[in-house]
């Protein structure tokens, strides 16, 4: 008889040898799909083929996929260890057929594995198939010897699968076995929920679309998608061994016997096979570890919310029940070795983690048994205050859950105990009473991912061309007010971690400004102000904000150099557990169980800069295959989808990362690299923030001064940002949007900032939080205020430069009408008012598109330096190889500087502010000679 291991091996070998592409599991952690806690389903990395807003370049597949069931209708946490079926963590054994093969191959192939693969014998075994399909119920006969007898027909409650309330939907046909000793039992218990007689297979035949009015329409394209508990087949292989004489237990196969001998050996004491509860606690335990050890692998931590707190409620009712065999000191996080060695083969990921997920289990034990003792001592004391009722106060087992992190199906679990019932009801009420208190006050207005903002599965695919340029053109295919889907967009829709991009949409005179870009399965769906429905199918000019993006790409790079370097300083075991990528900041969260040093930080700051200066440049791996970049040694980021085509983005030998986000073309570009903050996020997860760049160098500006100084700083910028306000509203007479922003009271959080006592520069963030109580939270309080104000700033800036430059760009009309010609064409020479060297070459490119034939010279004085940029037209590149490098080249010696570029543009810079006059006057003759 085959070992669960063989047992696994030869359903895969099955059918690749049917041609079936053998894929790895997806993370049971399903990043990418907020609609799920947990993997629960083989299918769910295939969902957006089912809907038809991916492909794969495969059209038939097959897996092993670890899943988690643990509340809803897939399963109930209390039931598992009290029967031998229930688990919280399983495999899925799947094979699926997209628009490839149907219904006949796929009962042939069913029926082919289980008898003459497997040799399950055939007079145990029922087919089910759905009251109308006909078509399955014949295959069934003509395809397989089956007995006609054994194929039953039930309605939608059993035998039709729905993936939602709409969409992708079908008949299914499942696979019972009988498990009576005499394997004799009547079709009447077959889908009566009897233990005798159970499900083996699924077979989902997905050719429906359910629409929103509750009707079926034929899909074009059939799928095939089947499940198998691999769990559950194991232990019908075991129970062949005896000719079906012992009822099944899952736990009698050696998927769990392994750990099982573990627990006996931890505890001492031995497991009979019953339902006392020392044996139940042996099947919760060595089912919740299971479960514990996969999600945390990868990725998911313990905590108080989401995912986190349902592993939380795992951990602590196995540790609740590993008292039940006198294990009071921690002891799961032993468990783990035992599951690496019987599973790891097959699971490396597990392997690489092993050290980590021991921290974190160990961590979260240690934490709960410190408040185990005190809690129940609480539980003791309010039980015996009952006075013969039974019923458990609802605020008690709220406090247990606020005061000692006693999840509520723990209460209830001590409350079963006694023949109690708590009240639930009061219970909900007090928690959603906190749950209110500490609700944000002001929702973000931005869509989230979980939000269904504009209808998409009739689209395509998006085209993203962000990669390589940030302009483009894209047709309107759908727009619902405010967002709008293009069939190509230069725009990034936030994920990974990275946020998505803004810009501007431009028809005509007309300009949308794009204020978010998300993802919805393949479609990028941009967040728009203003009215766009009557552009649907016309072409639109798509530009994303150059500098807001550089400044993500910069922040995108640096969070993978981080990563790199922690790895390098704390050691391989640290991985990211989640991260944020704005322009102004980044978050990097990650495993590691200790607080970072002073000294370490340092070190990682110092390789991170380093790796900078070295200007290494990026090797962007596109759309290769997944297996590829695994053998290539590419990280994993949390948090990232992963298809069979992948992504890596790769810095030297240095680092190299899953990821499809946006970055540098070099190191260099990120300029430089800060800590600003390392703190822990939740047990066993350290959290670092960062800036690098302007953001960076702001930061350093106010470091080494003193709390009364940096108030004095934060003033100069209030007062900078005034000012500059001012020369905002003359130059876009009020019609800049931040020009209508009252500026005048940015001081008044200022002054609820003054009051504090000196502080002394060297201190550091640990003593200031020792010594300071909440003035340290103040003094975060203003580093944050300083640089908020240091981005309005730059605001205004940007936006100031923006008005010069169109301002500048109408007064070269002008001085393109009054231009001197020369030799034929027009020299136009002028001066004009540019924040930087680009603001100057983009009105270099609108001189050079204005000028018909002719050369132009503009210079302004930026940073206290000339700069100069020339332009020549096309025709005279060809006819008088005039060259604008070298022209500008000679001008810029009469400011006593020097530069040089490209025929039709080129740039030079200068010392002397006073020759500008002098040079442009000079221009002409310059620009005759050459």
């Amino acid at each position: 008889m085959m070992t669960s291991r063989e047992t696994r091996q030869s359903f895969l070998d099955f059918f690749a040898s049917k041609g079936h592409r053998i894929v790895p599991s997806a993370p049971v952690i399903p990043h990418g799909d907020p609609t799920l806690l947990f993997t629960n389903a083989g299918m769910n990395q295939f969902k957006e083929v089912f809907l038809g807003t991916g492909t794969r370049d495969y059209t038939r597949a097959a897996d092993t996929q670890k899943c988690i069931r643990v509340s809803g209708k897939h399963n109930d946490l209390e039931e598992v260890g009290r029967d031998t079926y229930h688990h919280t963590f399983f495999e899925m054994l799947g094979n699926w057929s997209f628009g490839d093969y149907y219904k006949k191959e796929a009962i042939a192939w069913a029926w082919e594995l289980l008898t003459e693969v497997w040799k399950l014998p055939k007079e145990r075994l029922w087919a089910t198939v759905f009251q109308t399909d006909n078509e399955a119920f014949e295959l069934w006969k003509s395809q397989t010897d089956i007995a006609p007898s054994h194929i039953l027909r039930f309605g939608e409650k059993d035998n039709f699968w729905e993936m939602g309330e709409t969409g992708p939907c079908g008949p299914c046909s499942e696979i019972h076995i009988d498990l009576t000793p005499n394997g004799n039992s009547p079709a009447s218990i077959v889908n009566a929920g009897s233990p005798q007689l159970i499900e083996i297979w699924n077979l989902v035949f997905i050719q429906n679309n359910r629409k929103n009015d509750g009707s079926l329409e034929e899909l074009p394209a059939k799928h095939v998608d089947t499940g198998m508990g691999f769990e559950r087949v194991c232990a019908v292989m075991e129970a062949m061994k005896n000719n079906f004489q012992t009822p099944p237990s899952n736990y009698d196969s050696d998927v769990f016997t392994p750990l099982i001998r573990k627990i006996s050996e931890l505890s001492g004491k031995q497991y009979n096979r019953s339902s006392s509860e020392n044996d139940a606690a042996f099947r919760v335990v060595a089912d919740h570890i299971r479960a514990l050890t996969f999600a945390i692998g990868d990725g998911a931590i313990p905590s108080n919310e989401g995912r986190g707190y349902v592993l939380r409620r795992i951990l602590r009712r196995a540790a609740r029940f590993g008292r039940n065999l006198g294990l009071r000191e921690p002891f799961m996080f032993h468990l783990v070795q035992t599951l690496v060695e019987t599973m790891g083969d097959v699971f490396p990921e597990i392997v690489e983690h092993q050290k980590h997920i021991e921290r974190v289990i160990k961590g979260e034990e240690e934490g709960f048994n410190q408040t185990l003792d005190r809690g129940l001592e609480i539980f003791e004391d309010a039980a015996k205050k009952l006075n013969g009722s039974k019923i458990f106060p609802g605020d008690v087992a709220f406090k247990l859950y606020d005061t000692f992190g006693f999840p509520l199906d723990l209460t209830e679990l001590l409350c079963r105990e006694r023949n109690l019932s708590v009240d639930v009801k009061t219970f909900n009420t007090l928690m959603e009473e906190q749950k209110e208190r500490s609700r944000e006050t002001a929702k973000a207005a931005a869509f989230t991912g979980g939000e269904k903002f504009i209808e998409t599965s009739s689209l395509s695919a998006t085209t993203f061309l962000g990669y390589d340029g940030l302009e483009g053109e894209a047709k309107v295919l759908a727009v619902e007010i405010p967002y709008v889907v293009l069939d190509t967009t230069p725009f990034y829709a936030e994920s990974g971690g990275q946020v998505g991009d803004t810009g501007a949409l431009a028809y005509g005179n007309h300009t949308f400004d794009v204020l978010d870009t998300q993802k919805d399965g393949g479609v990028f769906v941009h967040r728009v102000a203003g009215k766009m429905h009557e552009l649907i199918g016309k072409s639109v000019a798509a530009k994303v904000d150059k500098p807001r993006r550089l400044s993500i790409m910069r922040n995108h790079t640096a969070t993978h150099l981080l990563h790199a370097s922690l790895r390098k300083v704390l050691g391989t075991h640290v991985h990211q557990a989640g991260s944020l990528v704005a322009p102004n900041h980044l978050r990097f969260d990650f495993a590691h169980f200790a607080k970072v040093s002073p000294e370490e930080l340092s070190e990682i700051e110092n390789i991170v800069n380093e790796k900078i200066k070295e200007n290494i440049q990026l090797q962007h791996h596109r759309n290769i295959p997944f297996e590829s970049a695994q053998k290539m040694g590419a990280l994993m980021f949390f948090g990232d989808k992963y298809g069979d085509k992948v992504n890596v983005v790769q810095f030297g030998d240095f680092s190299k990362e899953f990821c499809g986000g946006t970055h540098v073309k070099n190191s260099g570009e990120i300029g430089f690299f800060k800590v600003t903050s390392e703190a822990s996020s939740a047990s066993g997860v350290r959290r670092i923030e960062a800036i690098t760049n302007d953001y960076a160098l702001e930061y350093l500006k106010f470091q080494n001064k003193t709390y009364r100084e940096r108030i004095e700083y934060a003033y100069q910028i209030v007062d900078e940002i005034q000012s500059l306000h001012k020369e905002l509203t003359a130059a876009s007479s009020g019609s800049s949007a931040l020009a209508k922003e009252d500026v005048l009271n940015l001081d008044i959080e200022l002054r609820k900032l003054e009051d504090v006592p000196e502080i002394p520069v060297s201190i550091n963030t640990e003593e200031l939080r020792e010594r300071f109580g909440k003035e340290a939270r103040r003094f975060s309080l203003l580093e944050n205020y300083i640089l908020m104000l240091a981005e309005k700033k730059r605001s205004f800036e940007k936006e100031l430069a923006l008005f010069k430059v169109k301002s500048a760009a109408s007064n070269l009309d002008e001085a393109i009408t009054h231009a001197s010609s020369v030799n034929g064409f027009k020299v136009v020479a002028l001066k004009v008012d540019a924040s930087d060297m680009e603001a100057l070459k983009s009105l270099g490119d609108s001189l050079r598109s204005k000028l018909g034939s002719g050369v132009g010279l503009l210079a302004s004085v930026i940073d206290g330096k000339v700069a100069l940029v020339c332009v020549v037209s096309d025709d005279l590149l060809k006819t008088k190889k005039i060259q604008a490098g070298k022209i500008v080249g000679a001008v810029a010696k009469t400011v006593g500087g020097g530069g040089g570029g490209k025929p039709h543009l080129a740039t030079a810079g200068g010392k002397d502010v006073s020759k500008i006059d002098e040079a442009l006057k000079q221009f002409p003759e310059m620009a005759r000679r050459w």
